[in-house]
């Protein structure tokens, strides 16, 4: 009897040992990050920003292959510091945020591409209309904030969004130049502070 006690304690510690480390939650701080946006407008570009979003990361440092990524921007808090241009990104024009109230990514794996860096595929959803992106992540590095809390950051540059991929097609064309660019380049900031 107390031999079979002793093998299934030591089956259970071996488990145990064996069982990889459970991944830190992290919430990303809004006021401390930030979704930048540029596309080009005639012969420049205009920037814009999503000033409404959330997500969680579950970051694996053992197994970082492991960790994934959701996150959810309001395209209703889209501001490029102009009402007039505000008002017709959320018209049926593009986002149509009454229709479409969210844009959402949900990653799907993740590859270490140096010690510091990887790439997130995932899902990003926008418009009604659902497609694979790679996320070129960067994590900064982590450690005690203002309040003690433990908090970590992170650089992430999408590659770059085609609007006509998820159906934001409306353009004008003058004297043969069109209004408002194909391309959307991306650049976000991440604050994450870890959960309790």
């Amino acid at each position: 009897m107390k031999r079979h006690l002793l093998l299934l304690w030591l089956t259970v510690a071996i488990c145990a040992l064996a069982a990889p480390a459970p991944a830190d939650t992290y919430k990303i701080d809004p006021v401390h990050s930030s979704i930048r946006f540029k596309v080009r407008h005639f012969f420049s570009y205009v920037e814009g920003s999503f000033t409404k979003f959330d997500g969680t990361i579950q970051f694996n440092p053992e197994q970082p292959e492991k960790s994934s990524v959701t996150a959810t921007i309001d395209p209703a808090s889209v501001d490029t510091h102009n009402d007039k241009r505000d008002a017709d990104l959320r018209s049926d024009h593009f986002f149509d945020v009454a229709k479409y109230a969210t844009i959402t990514f949900k990653s799907r794996n993740l590859k270490q591409t140096g010690a510091d860096s990887a790439d997130i595929v995932g899902d990003l959803t926008m418009h009604g209309v659902t497609k694979e992106i790679t996320l070129h992540a960067k994590f900064l590095g982590k450690g005690k904030g203002m309040g003690g809390k433990l908090i970590s950051g992170w650089q992430v540059t999408p590659e770059p969004v085609k609007r006509g991929d998820y159906g934001l097609t409306w353009n004008k064309a003058v004297e043969g130049t069109a209004v408002v660019g194909e391309e959307v380049t991306i650049a976000i900031d991440v604050e994450a502070d870890k959960a309790p």
